[in-house]
């Protein structure tokens, strides 16, 4: 047997039972916003042949994705082909003979293909949402995993740019039930676009949006470097840093970008389809207690707002925001806690041929994702779950004696049919144990049944939050409700 410590591979987490139940109030939360507005659940495979993957995250992300080694490889038929492999591999090529599988590094490629395979029987519009881990060979930081869960919500089938004002909305809805203030920034690829156009062409798309994503990271300078390195000379890149530099509230920041493209029909475009998602009329959701908030297309400083309590959600336009990813096409968005220290902690947008690569053009789509781990973590540094998230077994049965037990087992399997939980401590101990276990799993209410009680077909409840404590009848203690406060 290995002497080595155990550990965790690098860049993934265990989850204790408090962690894993603050983690499923974020992932209630989410699924109940994404079902509300008719949304179905979908599930792929962990692993995803390397083809549907590779080419469709942009150089970045290319670098990112976890290979599959083939099995066999270690068979004498397959060392030359496998050495051979490995060789192409370190010369940046892809070769079959290593590995065929990866990771899969998102949900929205999957389900593209999904939809590929299986548009024939599918009803468009198609709402699908998706909640399940993703890995990325990245470097570990803080909100930065190898391995974490993705919640996306996408629909297919449809141009119309109403789903984009939902899909804010659905943001705005969840982060405001989950106690989070947030900025929705959102941009438009087509002007992104249209700045290629006037930066030399098209094709300097991809070399000009891979830069620009890393502008919070590294800084303007370190941009226009990059800039330079991937051939934009002097005139473009001053272009691109005029861009960069629009500021405002929406309404100033719309007037800047219709000056600086003025005749250039792909970045206007772009711009009508964020005056449309901005100037939206209608009323977006209500909560559990029937509180609506509304999209105020002239809101304060010129600003979209969703107003919900003391929750504030901004919806902002963001020239700088490109989402390096190469399927993206109209819309974008991304989200950032306000307040808190923390990358986005949401992302998504349209794409209007992404079934195209696997030979089903024509589909359009758009689609958004809550990157769960970076929420808890903004959760946490706001001390923003619930109190009662923290409790499981709500009533303890102390174990006194074998009679004893088997009634205390028979009543608490009635409180269990009512959906209460509860436990019988495992063996027969002193009160202090029982007690000590009771507190540390930080259970409100302990059961006492001793010979006295059996006799008297009674208990002992006591709260232990408070202290106190009353007699019960066998029948009282059944049909109380205490145990739901």
């Amino acid at each position: 047997m290995s002497k080595n410590k155990p550990a965790l591979v690098q860049g993934t987490r265990d989850f204790d039972p408090v962690t894993v139940r603050k983690r499923r109030h974020i992932f209630d939360t989410i699924r109940t916003v994404f079902e509300t507005y008719g949304y179905q659940p979908l599930e792929t495979p962990a692993m995803e042949l390397l083809d549907t993957l590779m080419g469709k995250y942009g150089e970045e992300g290319n670098k990112l994705i976890f290979k599959v080694l083939n099995n066999g490889l270690n068979d004498p038929k397959n060392i030359e082909k496998s050495r051979e492999a490995f060789e192409n591999v370190l010369r940046g090529k892809n070769d079959s003979n290593l590995t065929e599988r990866a990771l899969r590094y998102d949900l929205t490629i999957p389900f593209a293909r999904y939809v590929a395979m299986n548009h024939g029987a599918l009803t468009f519009p198609f709402r699908r949402y998706q909640m399940q881990p993703v890995w990325r060979a990245d470097r570990p930081a803080k909100g930065r995993f190898r391995e974490f869960y993705q919640c996306d919500a996408d629909v297919v089938g449809s141009y119309s740019l109403v789903n984009e004002v939902e899909l804010a909305a659905i943001y705005a809805t969840v982060f405001q039930k989950l106690g989070i203030s947030v900025e929705i920034r959102v941009n438009n690829r087509k002007i992104l676009a249209g700045l290629a156009e006037f930066c030399g062409g098209p094709e300097k798309m991809v070399d000009i949006t891979t830069a620009i994503d890393k502008l919070d990271k590294i800084g303007i300078d370190k941009v226009k470097a990059e800039l330079t390195e991937r051939g934009l000379d002097d005139t473009q890149i001053a272009a691109i840093e005029q861009y960069l530099k629009i500021t405002g509230d929406n309404t100033q920041i719309l007037a800047a970008l219709k000056t600086l493209f003025t005749g250039n029909e792909t970045a206007l475009k772009g711009l009508s389809d964020l005056e449309f998602i901005l100037d939206y009329p209608s009323p977006l959701s209500t909560d559990a207690e029937s509180r609506p908030f509304t999209a105020y297309p002239t809101g304060p400083a010129g600003d979209s707002v969703f107003t919900h309590r003391s929750v504030p959600t901004r919806l902002v336009i963001d020239p700088t925001l490109a989402r390096g990813l190469n399927y993206y096409t109209g819309t974008i968005f991304e989200v950032k806690a306000i307040g808190v220290e923390m990358g986005s902690i949401g992302g998504g947008g349209r794409y209007d041929d992404l079934t195209g690569t696997f030979g089903v053009p024509g589909i359009p789509g758009v689609g958004i994702s809550f990157g769960v781990d970076r929420i808890y973590e903004v959760m946490a540094a706001l001390n923003a779950f619930p109190e009662t998230i923290h409790t499981g077994t709500k009533v303890l049965f102390f174990n006194l004696g074998e009679a004893e037990s088997r009634t205390a087992f028979g009543l608490l399997q009635q409180l269990r049919a009512k959906g209460i939980p509860a436990e019988l401590y495992h063996e027969q101990a002193k009160f202090d144990k029982q007690f000590k276990y009771a507190e540390k799993k930080e259970i409100p209410y302990v059961v006492i049944l001793g010979s006295s009680e059996l006799m008297a077909r009674q208990v002992k409840l006591k709260d232990l939050r408070t202290g106190e404590q009353s007699a019960k009848s066998f029948e009282e203690l059944l049909e109380s409700s205490i145990f739901s406060v």
